[in-house]
């Protein structure tokens, strides 16, 4: 770590790397054990600080949550200069957006927060409020909303709510590769995943498709 500045106060980078120390602990501690079962002594201890260490970077523990939480997203995000909404092709730019969601939702460290929700929001519900504002979901929502809006305006859809095709477009994407993931029946094999964003955005775009023959 870095020197500490003139009267024990450490540097800017030295304080960063605390907070990732912190971080780092955290987030092995909550995927592994949950939130009720982490302490704030635990992580301290797992990060080789004095809980008056910890307090001076997080109030408390559903803000240190959100933290790692904060981050884990911020890691499954695409890198700068990644083409993903690039091209006119909407079933082209689905497929793609589809594929990169895939792979985020069940890199290890998305599937274990998962299990973590699917397993103590009842018990503490505020989890499912730091996910929600934390998360990227309404950002992607609205990213795919606008895509559906572009196309339903030259006639070759027929949307009438894009938000809300948009969500159930990302359930299909992610929620039973993810559930099969936790332990909900047998993981999906590489061939499946490899395949699924396609018949995804195949039956999504059959349900969206203008229909000259409605009513």
């Amino acid at each position: 770590m870095s020197e500490v500045r003139r009267g024990g106060r450490p540097s800017r980078e030295a304080s960063e790397q605390l907070g990732e120390l912190i971080l780092d602990a955290a987030t092995e501690l909550f995927l592994a054990h949950g939130f009720g079962a982490t302490s704030i002594e635990a992580v301290s201890q797992r990060a080789g600080i004095s809980k008056r260490t910890f307090y001076h970077r997080f109030p408390d523990k559903p803000k240190l949550f959100a933290a790692v939480v904060h981050r884990i997203v911020q890691r499954l995000r695409p890198a700068a200069g990644t083409a993903l909404v690039e091209g006119a092709d909407l079933r082209e730019v689905l497929e793609r957006l589809a594929a990169f969601i895939l792979r985020a939702s069940l890199s290890p460290q998305a599937v274990a927060l998962h299990r973590l929700m699917v397993a103590e929001s009842a018990r503490f519900p505020e989890l499912a409020e730091v996910l929600a504002r934390e998360g990227s979901m309404q950002e992607a929502i609205a990213l795919i909303a606008g895509l559906l809006e572009r196309d339903a305006k030259t006639g070759r859809l027929e949307v009438a709510e894009p938000a809300f095709a948009a969500q159930h477009f990302l359930q299909m994407v992610i929620a039973l590769p993810q559930r099969r993931a936790v332990g909900l029946g047998a993981p999906m094999s590489r061939r499946e995943i490899a395949e699924w964003p396609r018949k995804v955005v195949d039956l999504f775009l059959y349900g969206c498709r203008r229909d000259t023959q409605r009513s």
